[in-house]
């Protein structure tokens, strides 16, 4: 079975290649984005499809001269080889078990991700301000770019709100699972007694949305100009460069005044729109295809935790797969890597036990 869906893989590869070589697909870049990132994909799957086929033939070929027996020092080889070719086969059809499962058709894109501050104050401001570091941090250290679209900063260094993007390779594909509300448990630098706090902040991710993926006609649009303004409500700009976009079908409403520039902040609100519009229509095709609970935050409320930050106890738990890691300030320094790859092995173990293949 395995041989044969390596087959169809082939076929398919043999296909998406000619696609890329034609001049039409060229100048569509919609079109060429997915055929490459296709071709990509493919290919991986059929370098170790290769391997996997080279070993089955080596593995016949030892079989036939155990069969025919012969010269002690042969068949001793033959054995060995059998023994080292076994080994490595069942790690390779591990590796396209996983590789065939299907793909999110979003893992490789770029990513907004919206942090608003949720139940505890201002304490919980300082805490969206800590998980932005956290994820920009991350990202540095993956090589990707971060952008600041819109903040709600506030007067001692928190944020009620911050959107920013990140720009990099399978950026969406890292993030994905750290939409949810994250909890803190702390003392509070403002707190006298000593007593620990309980606050919390949402995280939303979603998958940046190209002109090709949303389409926003102008007549859609309602778009409002005035004066920005800092904490507290003091005016930070004499002309009215902040915009605020309302989407009248959806009613949908983004604001971006981070930006001198009125053109500027317009871009990015739209940026921000039509991220939002994508994360609303793939939940809205998620919901016909199953009545699964929807993957964003909510209310920003406590009870709705995915993962709780103890500093007393220097301990991370993310509660959706009961790992609890007891590394909690490099985590917050941007070591996310452990907790992210725990996170997809649990992803893929679901999908394989759902497609009812066996590890």
């Amino acid at each position: 079975m395995m041989l044969e869906l390596l087959d169809k893989i082939d076929s398919r590869l043999r296909v998406v290649t000619e696609e890329l070589g034609r001049p039409e697909i060229i100048t569509n870049q919609g079109k060429l984005k997915a055929l490459s990132r296709e071709h990509r994909q493919l290919e991986e799957i059929r370098r170790v499809g290769a391997e996997y086929r080279t070993l089955l033939k080596n593995n016949s070929e030892a079989e036939e001269i155990l069969a025919a027996g012969g010269e002690a020092d042969l068949i001793e080889m033959a054995r060995a080889e059998l023994e080292s070719n076994n080994a490595r086969i069942g790690e390779l059809e591990e590796q396209l078990r996983l590789l065939l499962l299907p793909r999110d058709p979003n893992d490789e894109k770029d990513v907004l991700v919206e942090i608003r501050a949720g139940t505890g104050g201002e304490e919980a401001a300082l805490f969206a301000a800590d998980l932005y570091r956290m994820y920009s941090r991350y990202a540095e250290n993956q090589g990707w770019r971060v952008e600041i679209l819109s903040s709600n900063p506030t007067g001692v260094g928190g944020f009620k709100e911050i959107i920013f993007g990140l720009s990099g390779e399978g950026a969406y594909s890292r993030l994905k699972f750290e939409s949810g509300v994250h909890r803190v448990q702390r003392v509070p630098a403002t707190e006298a007694s000593g007593r620990i706090h309980t606050s919390a902040a949402s995280v939303a991710v979603l998958p940046e949305a190209e002109e090709v993926d949303i389409q926003i006609k102008e007549n859609e649009l309602k778009i409002d100009v005035y004066r920005s303004s800092g904490p507290g409500g003091q005016s930070v700009n004499t002309t009215d460069s902040a915009v605020r976009i309302t989407h009248l079908p959806t009613g949908l409403v983004v604001t971006c005044q981070d930006e001198k520039s009125q053109l500027k902040n317009k871009t990015k609100a739209l940026k921000v729109l039509r991220a939002r519009l994508l994360d609303k229509a793939i939940h809205e095709q998620q919901d016909k295809i199953a009545a699964e609970r929807k993957s964003m935050v909510g209310s920003g409320d406590r009870s709705a935790k995915i993962r709780t930050y103890n500093f007393p106890q220097g301990r991370v738990t993310d509660h959706r797969i009961g790992l609890t890691l007891y590394r909690l300030p490099a985590i917050i320094d941007g070591d996310l890597t452990e907790l992210i790859e725990a996170l997809h092995r649990q992803e893929q173990e679901t999908q394989l036990a759902a497609a009812g293949v066996a590890r």
